[in-house]
């Protein structure tokens, strides 16, 4: 570790400072075996021409291959991404790997940085899947293996684009919740648990453990059919509404806008349901007024007929004395 140390200031020292990038990496790779790596670039160089390089010295060390070229190592670039992976057949030899980006110019220098490839047999620290992937809003989980010479390392999960890494039994609000590591001691690994995926989590992670990593690609998907996520967030609060549509041979999934229009229909069937109610009370308060006011009527005709009776009476009785 002291003579890794001692010789990346050196590295530093020889390559003068210019145009190095500060991420310092040491790979486990399993020997005889294919595998990938990431590199990272500066936006400002999407358009430039990447190649790897290998040897201790950044000056004199030996291109392996250009992006786009065929063979035992091959490089493909991610403009949208500033990234370029190396995707390799077989690598048996240790040591210092570049990742650059060609500058070109009298009197520059190219851009690049160093990764230190570990190639071992039965390499210190592992994964079981080196590439996993996961629907939006749903969880994923990583299995990182370690040795018995790493158990009481430090572990971490990192993402490789800004270097944010995770910390296995820290506590602190720092911390993403959504981001879970634990550790049982027992059988020689960790897990990483990532809940509520979002599209933006996409990318390049590698476990640390100590002084050695190993990459992993997550690849986040879009929600799977049947199965509405929608992501509200503000500030640091995030909110996923998830529903799921049951499915049968004979019904397709039900669509968002078939969601929406079912929801105006039964809004609108409320509102004319209201409606009628309202109208049918309206006209039995009509109907009701007008009866009470029927039987106010007849009462009051009903209490005059007396009146009118007897006054008449009186008449045809004072008639018949003055004739007398």
């Amino acid at each position: 570790m002291i003579y890794l140390l001692i010789l990346s200031g050196i590295l530093l020292y020889i390559s003068g400072g210019a145009r190095v990038n500060t991420l310092k990496l040491n790979i486990a790779v399993k020997s005889g075996s294919s595998g990938i790596i990431p590199c990272v670039y500066d936006k400002q160089h999407k358009e430039n021409r990447k190649y790897l390089c290998w040897g201790t010295y950044w000056s004199s060390c030996r291109i392996l291959a250009y992006a786009g070229e065929t063979g035992n190592v091959s490089i493909t670039d991610y403009p949208d991404q500033s990234i370029f992976t190396v995707r390799w057949d077989k690598l048996e030899i240790s040591g210092y790997y570049w990742c650059a980006v060609e500058i070109g110019g009298y009197g520059t220098v190219d851009a690049g940085y160093y990764l230190y490839l570990t190639v071992q047999s039965a390499p210190d620290v592992s994964v079981k899947n080196s590439s996993v992937s996961g629907h939006e809003g749903d969880n994923v989980s990583v299995q990182c293996f370690y040795t018995s010479g790493y158990k009481d390392k430090l572990k971490q999960w990192c993402r490789y684009k800004d270097q944010s890494c995770y910390t296995e039994k820290r506590t602190d609000t720092s911390q993403n919740p959504s981001v879970q590591i634990s550790d049982d001691g027992r059988s020689s690994s960790f897990t990483v648990l990532m809940t509520g995926l979002r599209l933006s989590d996409s990318g390049w992670y590698f476990c640390s453990v100590g002084d050695l990593q190993v990459p992993v690609q997550l690849t986040v998907n879009e929600p799977k059919p049947g199965k509405i996520t929608n992501q509200f967030s503000y500030k640091n609060v995030t909110l996923f509404c998830r529903y799921t549509t049951q499915t049968s041979a004979n019904r397709n999934p039900t669509s968002v806008n078939e969601i929406i229009n079912s929801m105006e229909t039964n809004m609108s069937l409320h509102h004319y349901r209201h409606d009628v109610i309202l109208l049918m009370s309206l006209v039995a308060t009509l109907v009701l007024f007008l009866l009470v006011f029927l039987i106010v009527i007849v009462t009051w005709r009903l209490r005059k007929k007396p009146e009118i009776f007897r006054k008449e009476s009186k008449s045809v009785f004072v008639f018949d004395a003055d004739r007398l």
